[in-house]
């Protein structure tokens, strides 16, 4: 990918043309379950954010997508749905470019990430840190 990608248009208008509706289906996916999010480029990817943190990002390659990071929360939960697709140990999912968008899916996933973002800001410690900043 070259350098200078400053939207998620800008990053699907430069995949290969082959890849540039199923990556607006899962850009639609996204901002349809999470209409507040805001989408921005991140490590030179589509990403969306909550509230200041960026919860999920998606990438286009040669013959697949991939969204991430996919948790272990996340694995847990959509254990059999996920069962069709690669899911790695380093947070990824690959989709392949060949069959159909699971734009349910992936809407669900993202609303999935947002709450696990939601409910890491409401876990003991993380107000420990600001604590220390006085």
């Amino acid at each position: 990918m070259k350098s200078g990608v400053n939207s998620v248009d800008q990053y699907i208008a430069r995949q290969p043309e082959s890849a540039r509706a199923s990556l607006e289906r899962v850009r639609g996916a996204i901002r349809k379950a999470l209409p507040t999010a805001e989408e921005t480029i991140s490590y030179k990817i589509p990403a969306y954010r909550l509230q200041g943190e960026t919860f999920l990002y998606f990438a286009g390659w040669k013959t697949h997508y991939s969204l991430y990071p996919i948790t272990a929360p996340v694995i847990a939960a959509f254990k059999n749905e996920l069962a069709a697709y690669e899911v790695n140990n380093k947070g990824t999912l690959r989709l392949p470019l060949s069959e159909p968008v699971p734009v349910e899916l992936i809407g669900r996933i993202a609303k999935f990430c947002s709450k696990e973002l939601g409910g890491d800001k409401k876990k003991p410690g993380r107000k420990k840190s600001a604590s220390k900043r006085r």
